[in-house]
């Protein structure tokens, strides 16, 4: 018992870095390298996925709708644990929680890789998701606490980088593992990288809590009244700086309406469920959604703030956001389908699909550079929207009987999608009070998150009720319009 505790308390406790990688001068660029082995693995994870849907349906003999769960197990998870996981990281220390990410990921996907059932594989993928809330919820802060100040900027745009890199190579890496090898592959190759990540991770980053600390306080001495201007700000999250008790409340109902909701929508994509279950899902959602309106109304720490969501800009600029990741997954989603009735075999299918993420990631990290200085935000995104419009609209009218036919309007979509999301974030951003900015960053991601679950659930509804080509290009019609709404929501917002 004392040597399992003397583990423990080892194991929880932040070690330093080696003295002479520590004292080294470019030492923080070590840290920043093993914060992008987690932003590559968690973007990989995301992406690779859509290419096994149907290796696993001829696996398991489940339809779509069942398939479509090992993704959105894992989207509801991460956004269910991304908030307490940072209080969390708080107590503990943000270099322990992220390693221990990389250790459960690992063996989530090695389980996954292993499961004999699909409802198991399901649950590998959730836990696989809590492994995936470590890691995101630590990476900014992670970076912030290595990195010297002058080199935050590009730090963080490497950063994004590594993420763009993970998102471009899931396709293309899924079409050739599940064509040459086997779908497990697909979660197998996560756990080289996820040991990677704990070996650079206890000897690379910084420990960001010594052990003589002592315990966190729950809640910080309130600060001195401001003056009669900044009363509105006050207003829009009560007790931002007085350190609050977390809304588990409110979380919880989140996570309770977005599930029964989905489930709802799985059922009506063909997810064999009795009748009586689906009317109960539904209004559960309806009543865990007004349950969360009245909660975030009288919270002290709301998880989604009304009065921020309310302030001039911000509730346009999450709905883009939403639109945007919703414009990005599900073409990733709905693509393997569309190219395997062309004929289309699935490694070079996933090839084709690559076009898409790789043209996002290059036009959000040098994209602004090709467009006039001048331009500004609002202009970038009014443009990346009716780019992704026409490009989506494009792979909707073309055939996909060749790789170069539905490639060429991919790259379009993804570029477009590349100056959107970048220019729509730093508009939010802009918005919102400076401080309020960490739940409105945190409502930026939620709406990331729900717009990628969307994004996952809409085209295998489209093709159970259309079948897959008739279906899949009505899901892309929808979608152009649906650029055309982020076009239209698009528009300059005056600060206070």
């Amino acid at each position: 018992m004392n040597a399992a505790s003397t583990l423990t308390t080892r194991l929880l406790t932040e070690q330093p870095r080696p003295r002479g990688i520590a004292d080294w001068r470019y030492a923080h660029w070590l840290a920043v390298g093993t914060v992008c082995l987690g932003a590559f693995l968690g973007q990989l994870t995301a992406s690779v996925t859509a290419l096994v849907y149907p290796a696993l349906q001829r696996h398991f003999g489940a339809g779509f709708a069942a398939v479509e769960w090992v993704a959105l197990a894992y989207l509801l998870v991460l956004v269910a644990l991304l908030a307490p996981v940072g209080r969390l990281s708080d107590l503990v220390g943000r270099k322990t929680v992220y390693i221990g990410g990389f250790a459960v990921f690992g063996l989530a996907s090695l389980g996954a890789g292993f499961a004999g059932g699909l409802g198991t594989l399901v649950a590998c993928r959730a836990v696989q998701a809590v492994g995936g809330a470590m890691m995101q919820a630590n990476s900014v802060a992670l970076v912030a606490r290595g990195v010297p100040e002058r080199a935050m900027c590009r730090a963080l745009g490497i950063q994004a980088a590594a993420q763009g890199l993970g998102l471009a190579l899931g396709p293309s890496l899924g079409g050739l593992l599940v064509e040459h090898a086997s779908w497990r592959w697909v979660f197998w190759i996560n756990v080289p990288v996820a040991l990677a990540g704990i070996l650079a991770g206890w000897f690379l980053l910084p420990r960001t809590r010594r052990p003589d600390a002592g315990p966190v306080p729950r809640a910080l001495p309130r600060p001195v009244p401001r003056p009669r201007g900044a009363a509105r700000s006050r207003r829009l999250v009560r007790s931002d700086p007085d350190g609050g008790r977390f809304d588990l409340a409110g979380l919880l109902l989140l996570a309770a309406s977005t599930t029964a909701l989905l489930l709802a929508l799985s059922a009506a994509s063909g997810l064999p469920l009795p009748g009586w279950a689906v009317a109960a899902l539904v209004l559960a959602a309806v009543l865990c959604g007004l349950g969360l309106v009245r909660q975030e109304r009288r919270a002290a720490r709301p998880v989604l703030a009304p009065g921020l969501v309310n302030t001039p800009g911000v509730r346009p600029g999450l709905a883009v956001s939403l639109i945007g990741y919703l414009l990005l997954f599900c073409p990733l989603v709905l693509g393997p389908v569309l190219l395997a009735e062309a004929g289309l075999p699935t490694g070079r299918a996933g090839l084709v699909i690559t076009v898409l993420p790789a043209a996002f990631a290059v036009a959000a990290t040098a994209g602004g550079a090709l467009l006039p200085r001048g331009w500004s935000d609002v202009a970038r995104c009014r443009l990346g929207a009716a780019l992704a419009g026409a490009g989506l609209l494009g792979c909707a009218l073309l055939p996909a009987a060749g790789a170069a036919a539905p490639a060429l309007p991919l790259l379009v979509a993804g570029g477009g999608l590349g100056l959107l999301l970048p220019a729509n974030n730093a508009l939010v951003m802009r918005a919102i009070p400076a401080e309020c900015s960490a739940v409105g960053g945190g409502m930026v991601n939620m709406a990331r998150s729900l717009g990628t679950a969307l994004g996952t659930a809409l085209p295998v509804l489209g093709v159970h009720l259309a079948g897959p080509v008739p279906g899949g290009r009505a899901v892309l019609l929808v979608l152009a319009a649906v650029a055309a709404l982020a076009v239209a929501l698009s528009r300059p917002v005056r600060r206070r």
